[in-house]
This record gives C-alpha cells, sequence and structure tokens, in this order.
C-alpha cells in the first residue's frame, strides 16, 4: 500500500557507499566474486524548459536529513539468533544498510512499519531467487495485525489499512542499490516523499504494484530490519564485498503545486490557516556510479520518475 505523509523538503542528493562491514562474532569467510554489470555510458542532460534553467545536476555532497546509509554496527548484530542466522547461511559481510525516519508519523504508520519490519527480519533469499515485498509482508490487511494509515492516492492523501509500508519498500529500495542487487520492479510514488530524495523511494499497492529484487551472487542474502522510536533500520547481509555507490539526480521540470481554498466562518476576515503546504511536482533523472575494489567504474541508468504536485491546502473566510 503506497503509504505516506502528506510534508515535503527540499531536494537533496548524498553519496552512498557500500558497506562491507564483516560481523563480530561470526565466522569468517571469503567473499565470493560477483559479476559486475556492463559499463553504460553516463546519461546525456535532456532539454529543460527557461524557467528550469537553473537547474543542475545535484551531485551526492549532502546528507538527508530523513533518509541515510549506516555506517555504524546495528543494534540486532549482536542478538546471538541474527548471529545464528548469519553464520548458517554464511552471510559474514554487511554488504549495505540504510535507515529512514518519519518526520511527523501519523496514527497508525509508526506501528505498520514496525510491524512489517519484524515480518521481514530474518527473511532469506537464495542465489537466483526473486525476492517479493508483497508475497513476504502481504496482504496488508487487518486480518494480518495491521491498522489504517496514510496512503497516497493521486493527489490526495487518504487513509487506508496498511498505510506506512512503502517506508519499508523505500528502505528496502536503498538497501538494495548499497547491495549493488539486482532490481526487478520497482515504482516511484505519485508524489514526493519526505523522508528520502526525489528518484530514491519506493511504492507498493497489494496485488498492483510491488518491490521486487533477484539475488544474483552465488550464496544466500540475509535481510533483518528493525524500528526504534520513528526511525526504520535495514541491513543486508551476505558472502559478497558490495563496491562504492553514488547516487545522481538532475532536476529537470519543476511544476508549482495549486492552491485549493477551503471556507472557515471562524476565521477573521484577511486571516488564512494552511491545512497542507503542498508540494511541488518534478521530473528526476537518476544514475548510479559504482566503482570496484579494482577500480573500475560503471555507469548504471535508473531512468526518469515523475511526480505529481500536492495542491497546498488553504482555509479563509468565504
Amino acid at each position: 500500500m503506497g503509504a505516506l505523509i502528506a510534508a515535503g523538503i527540499g531536494f537533496s542528493a548524498y553519496h552512498t557507499f557500500g558497506d562491507g562491514t564483516l560481523l563480530k562474532g561470526l565466522h569468517l569467510g571469503k567473499s565470493s566474486p560477483k559479476q559486475e554489470e556492463s559499463p553504460l555510458a553516463p546519461p546525456q542532460p535532456e532539454n529543460s524548459s527557461p524557467s528550469d534553467a537553473s537547474s543542475l545536476p545535484e551531485e551526492g555532497t549532502r546528507q538527508h536529513p530523513y533518509g541515510r546509509p549506516v555506517k555504524g554496527p546495528l543494534k540486532w548484530e549482536e542478538d546471538p539468533r541474527f548471529q545464528e542466522l548469519c553464520t548458517k547461511h554464511r552471510a559474514t559481510i554487511r554488504m549495505g544498510a540504510f535507515q529512514t525516519t518519519l518526520p511527523d508519523p501519523l496514527p497508525g504508520e509508526e506501528y505498520n512499519v514496525a510491524l512489517a519490519a519484524d515480518m521481514l527480519a530474518g527473511t532469506v533469499i537464495e542465489p537466483n531467487q526473486i525476492f517479493s515485498m508483497n508475497k513476504t509482508i502481504g496482504p496488508y490487511t487487518t486480518q494480518r495485525g495491521f491498522q489504517e494509515g496514510p496512503t497516497y492516492i493521486g493527489a490526495k492523501v487518504v487513509k487506508t489499512v496498511g498505510g506506512g509500508v512503502c517506508k519499508v519498500a523505500t528502505t528496502l529500495y536503498n538497501t538494495t542499490v548499497l547491495s549493488n542487487l539486482k532490481i526487478i520492479e520497482r515504482h516511484p510514488h505519485m508524489m514526493q516523499v519526505p523522508y528520502v530524495p526525489p528518484g530514491q523511494d519506493a511504492a507498493v499497492f497489494y496485488g498492483v504494484q510491488d518491490f521486487k529484487i533477484k539475488n544474483d551472487t552465488d550464496s544466500p542474502v540475509v535481510i533483518w530490519a528493525d524500528t526504534e522510536d520513528n526511525t526504520l533500520y535495514m541491513g543486508f547481509y551476505g558472502s559478497v564485498n558490495p563496491p562504492n555507490v553514488t547516487w545522481h539526480h538532475e532536476i529537470l521540470n519543476r511544476q508549482q503545486a495549486p492552491t485549493v481554498y477551503r471556507t472557515n466562518s471562524t476565521l477573521n476576515k484577511g486571516e488564512e490557516k494552511v491545512l497542507v503546504p503542498g508540494l511541488e511536482g518534478l521530473s528526476v533523472k537518476s544514475w548510479l556510479t559504482i566503482e570496484y575494489s579494482d577500480s573500475k567504474k560503471v555507469t548504471k541508468d535508473l531512468g526518469m520518475d515523475y511526480y505529481q504536485p500536492m495542491p497546498r491546502v488553504v482555509e479563509r473566510m468565504s
């Protein structure tokens, strides 16, 4: 379920690097080689409208305030149950880890994210196996314990059962990129989300949109996830040392958010109350620079994402 909150943040890209952390207390075997992508030509900037002439490629030089790679240890890495699982599957290297924070979680949203993280933790993807978030965690129903949370439907935010789980899909997407695994299916949201830059989000809707990845390494990959307050942490573990990965984004077009006025007779003349701040629409091109241990660099084009503007809702006297 494409579940999100309505607040927005300014666009910011950042560097994300391969992890390669060896887990303490585990038998550390050698990393197996991974087939590298074929070199791709860097995507060429497209022509944008004169109003967008000031939009330049955003390089990964700033850290996002709510979504970023995890560099230090994660609390579950000392858990004997986690260590036993990783030892069993020879998953002794942290391939990538990512965290996302909901700045202002709405009722049910934080609960659904925590529930989905519990369902996800301990998932093992065998070599050549395709992982599906919907099959692993869904359906997002009350029978499975999910509550109502915020969801994007078109250019509106409404409540649906399971609202919030797109934060899990987004964190999966970014952890997958860090781990340099193959992405089979990913969908952006209809509008921007506050917890990662445009181009780095992923939306799911059971039976319609899924997030799928393939384990294209020669050994199992273990997924673990957990929440602390309103932050979701996630890590992938295997036997492959990941390369360094750098995100790149370029905004090619911006669309101003329209303003919708509603009548509120309790307000004074000339007084206005902003209910929803609104979000601008964007067209974003994204690509990755991948640098391997032998200094070989390749560029991976991730294509274009389009985000509709979210209307700004303002109350005033009639």
